[in-house]
């Protein structure tokens, strides 16, 4: 039986900030921070936003030569005000650590495909499906021993239906919510009409300036020492090289992934719920969205899972510290996320009381934010690690709902779905806003089939019963 294409690549190219600029004519490049060097070997993170189009403007000719250019241009044009993406990472020789660095006729790679396969609508829900099925929708990154690409991007047509973008980002170069600001960046500009040397909004302006980071304790050379140790590359100089840790498994045909979502009702009667069982204690709680929303869908996903109740579940979530440090740095732009954990038997949540006390328990670990984001930070970078040991259950919130990630609007209509692909590999919890901007939270994660099944029976009773009360 033959195998089907699931999609043919009809172009790769390369799109370099646009030559209008003088920005574009310079040599630019800048250090990797602590926060950049903490993340220095984490896989790339891979995002989808998905475009539903009328079935006139979704044929090939149109959208190719209608759609594709103004997303060319407003790429090219968008690259100006982010340089650094449109570069490389490298390690110069003699160098203790990499750079991040643009040079002139820089570029990222942009692959064009067509969809071979009548899925967009699904895809593009929140209804389970394979994980495996995104994949051809999103572009590799390529990486040798002294020279990383940054951020690589596709644009896959789904004939008569739609498109989609896939980018693949370099974590060890920006965090989600740079990756997002930069899409919604080149979305503004395309919108705008791809006009010359154009601004963006003050939100949406990028600061590459890193004098605001402080690194008394020398905690970049800590943390890449750390990456090299555990790569074996640390005793052998000659052996540091930029490439990606691990390879990315192959993601099995039972792994599937399904959003989830909470309306701002559901959140407001989680609250009370959380509060009726811990408001007496007279413990201070901190009851966000963010909290509950994370405790709830963690709490299902270690009842899904089902099995032993002495297994180790391991609570882990990344910190924005754009805001949180002194000075703040809101539009900064890099990797400025630091991750807090907190591990708890399994059988806590697997009890009656189990929301209870994942709430209690996320909850400490925003009080622990408010004494310093970088308490400790020495301390931070364990968890990279556990997936190796033997039993443990890892649950990774990724994303946020204040990155406004469905905000990336082209001028083609809203996103359709926005997607975190690399969830997959791990057992990730990917959270954004609700796409209709209702004040509720999308949670998407993937799953074993029979776990999948388990956990949306979990999470959709659970809020039934809850709002009954």
């Amino acid at each position: 039986m033959a195998t089907i294409e699931i999609v043919k690549i009809l172009e790769i190219t390369g799109v370099a900030p646009s030559c209008n600029s003088p920005k574009s004519a310079n040599e630019f490049s800048i250090p990797l921070t602590f926060f950049d060097t903490y993340w220095f070997k984490f896989p790339p993170v891979e995002c989808l936003y998905f475009f539903q189009l009328t079935e006139s403007t979704s044929s090939l000719s149109y959208f190719n030569s209608n759609i594709l250019p103004k997303l060319k241009q407003s790429l090219s044009l968008a690259l100006v005000h982010y340089l650094p993406l449109a570069g490389n990472l490298r390690w110069p020789s003699g160098s203790s650590k990499p750079i991040i660095l643009y040079t002139p006729n820089d570029a990222i790679s942009l692959t064009v495909a067509l969809s071979n396969i009548d899925n967009f609508h699904i895809l593009s829900s929140n209804d389970m499906h394979k994980a495996n099925e995104l994949h051809p929708l999103v572009p590799q990154l390529i990486s040798s021993n002294d020279k990383a690409e940054i951020i690589s991007v596709q644009i896959t047509l789904f004939p008569n239906q739609g498109f989609c973008i896939g980018t693949t980002m370099l974590h060890a170069v920006l965090d989600g919510k740079t990756a997002i600001t930069f899409m919604r960046s080149w979305a503004y500009l395309c919108k705008q009409g791809n006009i010359e040397n154009p601004s963006l909004p003050p939100e949406l302006t990028p600061s590459f300036d890193r004098s605001g980071i402080k690194d008394p304790a020398a905690l970049d050379m800590l943390f890449l020492n750390h990456w090299l140790s555990f790569n074996g590359e640390y005793q052998d100089p000659d052996k540091r090289n930029l490439r990606i840790s691990k390879e990315i498994e192959a993601v099995s045909d039972d792994i599937f992934l399904a959003t989830f979502e909470f309306s701002e009702e559901d959140i407001k009667k989680l609250r009370e719920k959380a509060f009726s069982k811990l408001g007496t204690t007279g413990k201070q709680l901190h009851l966000s969205s963010f909290v509950l929303t994370f405790a709830y869908t963690a709490t299902c996903v270690v009842k899904a899972k089902g099995g032993e109740g002495d297994r180790v579940v391991f609570i882990d979530f990344g910190v924005d510290c754009r805001t949180r440090l002194d000075p703040p740095l809101p539009t900064y732009c890099g990797n400025c996320v630091i991750c807090f954990n907190n591990s708890a038997k399994a059988r806590h949540f697997m009890e009656e009381n189990g929301f209870a006390f994942a709430v209690d328990m996320v909850s400490d670990l925003v009080k622990d934010i408010k004494r310093g984001v970088l308490e400790g930070a020495e301390k931070k970078m364990f968890h990279f690690f556990l997936p190796k040991l033997p039993g443990l259950q890892l649950i990774v919130a990724t994303g946020s709902p204040r990155f406004n990630a469905y905000d990336s609007d082209f001028g083609l209509g809203k996103v359709k779905k926005f997607e975190i692909v690399s969830i997959d590999q791990d057992e990730a919890i990917a959270m954004s806003e609700s796409r209709d901007g209702n004040g509720g939270i999308e949670v998407s994660l993937a799953l074993e089939k029979h776990q999948m099944e388990n956990f949306a029976s979990l999470f959709y009773d659970g809020l039934r019963n809850i709002n009954k009360v």
